[in-house]
């Protein structure tokens, strides 16, 4: 299976009178949910709280087949994210002190199973501890023969130490095989040079391959040595963009695991087909998320 780490909150959207509405969400929890709606063996490993909104949770990964007997169960209530739109784009205000998933320690955490083809690492988790070193940790423990992917999902007000922060995620950036980065992320880790310049600087930190998103403008598979392939957006009338590029990692995973190439010795021969196959479903995939309220990414008899 495809085993993802990191949060699982409530997505406060609101409505068309402006009443805030709770939607399961959490980067790290909607990439799981994507998929398993794309019919991926999956697991999460997250905070999950015995609270109303920890029990909503727990049924929405169930009915997205999502196994969630790795998540760490507590009594803290459940992260809550209030989501601002503005003409469809989202902005955050997280309220995350002592939650479910802020307060994992090192030691809460399992051992990968084995038999993972693949860990996926993202999301808020990464910003402040003691949950972000314990995941980091864990992305460091991982056996060099399984695939890390990482989407920092870059939220730097949301960081108490933006320099810690920054040196967790180049320790994490250091160890994943695939990094996928938006363009404002990219710009916040390397400020300076064109995207072309930045992507070739975060392939030197590491990692063999950068999926880099720039929302309409489409997205680009960078292999470091290799192909550079560069798909269009799919056009859609827009509700939100919440869950978007979530969704857009889970079609890249599930696109090289039907092509048999998830694993870190076949990222580096990747041919220019399977790279456009693979940006075409992450591609179509997030356009249906994007194409209705909240992260609600689609099954895979929605992209047939």
């Amino acid at each position: 299976m495809i085993l993802c780490a990191g949060e699982a909150l409530i997505d406060m959207i609101p409505n068309a009178d402006g009443a805030y509405v709770p939607h399961v969400g959490g980067a790290v929890l909607n990439t799981a949910v994507a998929l398993g709606r794309l019919g991926v063996p999956t697991g999460l490993v997250t905070g999950l709280s015995s609270d109303p909104f920890g029990h909503m949770i727990d049924a929405h990964l169930t009915g997205s087949h999502v196994d969630t007997s790795h998540a760490v169960r507590s009594n803290r209530n459940t992260t809550l994210a209030f989501v601002h739109l503005d003409n469809g784009n989202a902005t955050y205000s997280f309220y995350d002190t002592e939650t479910a998933t802020s307060a994992i320690a090192p030691a809460d955490l399992p051992t990968v199973p084995a038999g993972t083809e693949a860990v996926f690492f993202g999301g808020i988790s990464l910003c402040n501890l003691p949950v972000a070193d314990s995941l980091t940790n864990m992305a460091l423990g991982v056996p060099a023969s399984t695939l890390v992917m990482a989407d920092p999902n870059i939220r730097p007000g949301f960081a108490t130490d933006q320099a810690a922060y920054r040196a967790r995620l180049e320790r994490l950036i250091g160890r994943a095989d695939i990094v996928k980065l938006s363009d404002d992320d990219i710009s916040w880790l390397i400020p300076e040079g064109d995207l072309a310049a930045k992507g070739e600087a975060l392939l030197a930190m590491g990692p063999k391959m950068l999926l880099l998103t720039e929302g309409s403008a489409g997205a680009t598979a960078l292999v470091k040595g290799g192909a550079t392939v560069r798909v269009p957006a799919k056009r859609v009338e827009v509700v939100d963009t919440v869950g978007a590029g979530d969704t857009f990692n889970a079609g890249c995973l599930a696109a090289l695991r039907n092509a048999g190439a998830l694993s870190p010795a076949a990222i580096p021969t990747l041919s220019e087909t399977v790279l456009t196959d693979m940006l075409t479903l992450a591609a179509r995939a997030a356009a249906v998320t994007v194409s209705r309220a909240g992260a609600n990414p689609p099954w895979t008899n929605e992209l047939d």
